[in-house]
C-alpha cells in the first residue's frame, strides 16, 4: 500500500507493512539493535493483524516508555539459571518479550526434539506480547505446547466475589500442530479481558462487554475509566492508578485459572507472583511463563496424531452453527480470517492511539519525513 493511512472519523486504517516500518523505526531510536527493532515492529504488528489489538501496536508508547524508566532493557539475551536435558531454568533478564520469549521458546523446542518433553521455566522476562506466537513457533516444529504466564507487580484484576486487586491478566496459551495446515491455538487471558482491551477501548476502540470491570464501589460497568483513573495531561494511562479492577471470565472458573498461572509461572517458575500482603512498594514489573513441550513425533506410535487431529477438527466443524449461514470454528481460525482481511486491509486503529505512536515517533526525533516516508504517504 502506497496510500499512507486514512483517517475516518474515530479511525485511522494503517497499512501493515508501514505499521512494522514505523515501529523498526522507533524501537531502534530508543535503543534496540536492528534485529531486536524488527522483532518487536513485527510481533507487535502481528497481534494486530490477527485480531490481538490489546497486544498489539498499542503498546508501543509504552515500550518506548519502559525503556527510560528501567522497566525493560534493549538488547537481552538468556542466561541458563539451570540447565538440564529436558527441563531449563530462565533468567530474561528484564529483556523485551519479543525476543526473551523466542530465546526460551527455542531452548524448549530443542530439548523436547531430544528428549520427547520438556519444560522452560522462564523467569523476568518483559512484556512477551502475544503467547499465540510462542505456541505458533513451537507447533512449525511439530512440538505441542502448554504456555501459563503471570504478570509480577500487575495487580490488575480482582478474585471471584472481590472487588480489590490482587492477580495480573495470566494468560494462557496452547497449540497443537497440524500436518500439512495451520495450528490449533488457544490464547486467552484469564481476566474478562485483557488490559490491553481496555486500553483500546479507553483510546476510543472497540468498546468493552458490560461486566469486564468492577468500579471502586463493587459495581460492574464497562467503563475502563476505574482502571485507569485520571490521566495527567500529555500523559500515558496507567492501569495502576484507578480504583477499580478488571474482572476474571466465567467467575469462579476464570478466577480459579488466573490462581494456576500465579502458582505455575510466578511460585513453581521463580518469577513471583502478583504481589504479596506487607509490602511497602509494587514489585517490578516482569513476565513468568512456564511452559511443556511435547515432541508429537515421539508420542505418535502408531502415526495416528494428524488424522485424528483433522477428523476431529471436522467432526466439530460440522455441527449446525445456532446462526443461519454461521460458521463453527475451532482455535485460530478467527484469527487467521481477520491476518487476511487486515493484511489486505490495513489495521484499524483509533485515532488516538494512532496519534500517541506518531507522537511517540516525533518525541524520540523521527522527523515527519520519514514518518510518511515509513507508512507509504500522509499520516
Amino acid at each position: 500500500m502506497t496510500n499512507g493511512v486514512k483517517r475516518e472519523g474515530s479511525q485511522a486504517l494503517v497499512p501493515s507493512a508501514g505499521m512494522e516500518a514505523l515501529g523498526r523505526a522507533i524501537f531502534a531510536k530508543a535503543g534496540c539493535s536492528p534485529e531486536e527493532a524488527d522483532r518487536i515492529a513485527r510481533r507487535l504488528t502481528g497481534a494486530n493483524l490477527r485480531g490481538h489489538d490489546s497486544h498489539g501496536v498499542i503498546r508501543i508508547p509504552r515500550y518506548v516508555q519502559w525503556i527510560g524508566d528501567g522497566v525493560q532493557v534493549p538488547n537481552q539475551t538468556v542466561t541458563l539459571l539451570l540447565d538440564q536435558p529436558s527441563f531449563a531454568i530462565v533468567d530474561g533478564r528484564y529483556g523485551f518479550g519479543q525476543s526473551i520469549g523466542e530465546q526460551t521458546v527455542d531452548i524448549g523446542i530443542a530439548r523436547a526434539k531430544k528428549r520427547g518433553v520438556a519444560v522452560t521455566a522462564l523467569r523476568n522476562s518483559g512484556h512477551l506480547g502475544r503467547i499465540g506466537d510462542w505456541a505458533e513457533r513451537a507447533a512449525a516444529q511439530n512440538i505441542v505446547s502448554i504456555h501459563m504466564v503471570n504478570v509480577r507487580g500487575s495487580l490488575l484484576v480482582a478474585p471471584y466475589g472481590s472487588l480489590s486487586r490482587r492477580m495480573g491478566t495470566s494468560p494462557f496459551c496452547a497449540g497443537i500442530p497440524v500436518a500439512g495446515g495451520e495450528p490449533i491455538i488457544l490464547d486467552f487471558a484469564t481476566s474478562l479481558v485483557a488490559e490491553g482491551k481496555a486500553l483500546v477501548a479507553l483510546k476510543g476502540g472497540k468498546p468493552l462487554p458490560h461486566g469486564s470491570l468492577v468500579d471502586g464501589d463493587g459495581n460492574l460497568t464497562a467503563d475502563p475509566s476505574p482502571l485507569y483513573g485520571t490521566v495527567p495531561p500529555n500523559g500515558y494511562p496507567d492501569a495502576n492508578n484507578g480504583p477499580g479492577a478488571l474482572r476474571a471470565f466465567g467467575d469462579h472458573k476464570g478466577s480459579g485459572m488466573n490462581f494456576l498461572m500465579e502458582m505455575m509461572a510466578g511460585a513453581l517458575g521463580g518469577s513471583g507472583t502478583a504481589g504479596a500482603i506487607g509490602e511497602p512498594k509494587r514489585r517490578r514489573f516482569c513476565n513468568g511463563m512456564f511452559s511443556f513441550y511435547v515432541d508429537a513425533a515421539a508420542f505418535d506410535t502408531e502415526n495416528a496424531f494428524a488424522a485424528e487431529v483433522k477428523s476431529y477438527v471436522d467432526f466439530v466443524k460440522s455441527a449446525t452453527p445456532t446462526t443461519p449461514g454461521g460458521e463453527v470454528l475451532v482455535p485460530g481460525e478467527k484469527e487467521r480470517a481477520t491476518l487476511a482481511e487486515r493484511t489486505a486491509k490495513g489495521l484499524p486503529l483509533a485515532v488516538e492511539a494512532w496519534d500517541d505512536i506518531l507522537n511517540t515517533a516525533r518525541k524520540l526525533g523521527i522527523g515527519e519525513a520519514d514518518i510518511e516516508a515509513a507508512v507509504g504517504g500522509p499520516v
